[in-house]
């Protein structure tokens, strides 16, 4: 097992690297030129994203779609992947990762508008998009389809289901070792997490939607007012964390021994790293969602999937990024060698809350992500396999829940990572070859004013 581990971690550091990086920021900034820079318009989006396209064709509402999106994507990458960046990156990264976040709401934007364009009618009235139908409908690659869903589905059974359960027990351990032996811990929360995830998931995507629509905002709120709490308490702090965030992200000094410019480098890499990790701009997982959404036209999805990267990244991954440089300078002290234990000591600065606020963040983000990956993978396997795979996937997934609860999950982190690298890869190639539908359709409903317009 310690070959094959060391194996898939080369391999998985490997796709992650530059090429990947490049890749992905590129189509990022792409997009933004090419679609006029979409993030102006993100107030419009905003405001379109509460509201409900009455009579419109769909499965659920704008919002049920955009925070069954904010499931799966608000998670603990949010919370320990910012802290890991920093530790491995320094500061810098924390800008490296807002600045990935903000060039990739053009991206989520183009997700969303091709995942409406695209999608498709199913004897029994239900709507089906993603990337796989747009690779297939949109340019005629039914093969690279196929890839993006076998490459879906075993991404999500690890780093949206496996991993996320696996937290859940780690952090139920933690609060009950006073009185429960770590393997019962394990278990009963194992036990726990299956039950509530199934009784969740049977009822498809309008039992998630209903779910997500009441508990994402809930947990989102709860968190980010836990940040502006520490960032109240650490408020002479702020304005020279700010500085030293803008500094180092552009620091040309050495790092590690390194030579001079490797600062900028590390952070440069660990921050869009982690900042693409955690929006999932470009790694085609939420427009299959989004294809779901009763709405008027492409354009007005496009618009309401946009604001899941500014809600994920440009807000959340920004705040716990203030939080962790503020309490680094407020408590030199605290050490950047560990993110996990960063933005533990961090959040135990509120006091009798702190703890208790960091823990119910990593459960409800793990749960929420459980949820909406699972809605991702249900519509990869019936792509593959047709809709009678819904069933047997569901209790597949249920039973993964508890097994990822009790087992190390070293193996499939890594072979999750890969998965998620590799379904990106057609979604961009997606993306990239129908930028010019994406333009066309945003010429017509948005910059013609016609945003109100139903499509034909």
């Amino acid at each position: 097992m310690n070959w094959i581990l060391d194996i898939t971690d080369t391999v998985s550091g490997w796709v992650w690297g530059w090429p990947m990086i490049v890749l992905l920021l590129g189509t990022h900034v792409f997009l933004t030129v090419r679609l006029r820079v979409p993030q102006r318009k993100m107030w419009t989006a905003l405001k379109i994203s509460v509201r409900r396209d009455k009579g419109s064709t769909g499965d659920v509402s704008q919002f049920a779609a955009l925070a069954t999106s904010l499931a799966a994507t608000i998670g603990t990458g949010n919370i320990i992947g910012v802290a890991t960046a920093v530790s491995l990156g320094g500061p810098g990264a924390v800008l490296w990762c807002w600045l990935t976040g903000v060039f990739g709401i053009a991206t989520k934007y183009g997700e969303g508008l091709l995942a409406v364009k695209y999608r498709v009618k199913t004897a029994d009235g239900r709507m089906l998009g993603g990337p796989m139908y747009a690779l297939e409908r949109g340019l005629g690659m039914k093969w690279l389809a196929v890839l993006f869903c076998v490459f879906t589905a075993a991404a999500s059974l690890g780093i949206g289901n496996a991993v996320q359960a696996n937290a859940i027990s780690e952090n139920l351990c933690l609060v009950s070792a006073d009185w429960l032996e770590p393997m019962t811990a394990r278990m009963a929360a194992g036990v726990m997490t299956s039950l509530l995830v199934g009784a969740v998931i049977l009822g498809g995507v309008k039992s998630i939607g209903r779910i997500c629509t009441a508990f994402v905002p809930f947990m989102a709120l709860f968190y980010v007012l836990g940040c502006i709490y520490i960032l109240c308490v650490n408020g002479e702090y702020l304005l020279p964390a700010i500085r030293m965030i803008a500094s180092e992200a552009f620091s040309m000094k050495a790092s590690l021994g390194g030579a001079a410019g490797t600062a900028v480098m590390m952070g440069a890499r660990y921050g869009i790293a982690r900042g693409l990790f955690s929006n999932e701009s470009g790694m085609g997982s939420a427009p299959i969602v989004a294809a779901a959404a009763q709405t008027r036209n492409p354009v007005r999805q496009a618009l309401v999937s946009s604001t899941g990267t500014f809600w994920d990244t440009v807000v959340i991954c920004a705040l716990t990024g203030l939080v962790i440089v503020t309490s680094i300078i407020a408590h030199p002290d605290i050490s950047m060698a560990d993110g996990g234990l960063l933005t533990k000591k961090a959040f135990g600065m509120i006091p009798y809350v702190g703890t208790p606020i960091l823990t119910f963040g990593i459960l409800t983000f793990a749960f929420s992500t459980i949820l909406g990956w699972s809605y991702y993978g249900e519509r990869a396997m019936e792509y593959l396999a047709g809709k009678r795979s819904i069933v047997w996937y569901r209790l597949v997934w249920i039973v993964l829940c508890f097994v990822g609860s009790v087992m190390s999950l070293d193996l499939v982190w890594n072979v999750a990572d890969i998965m998620n690298a590799l379904m990106a890869v057609p979604n961009l190639v997606s993306l990239l070859l129908l930028s010019g539908v994406i333009a066309a359709e945003t010429r017509h409903y948005l910059w013609n004013k016609n945003l109100d317009e139903e499509m034909d």
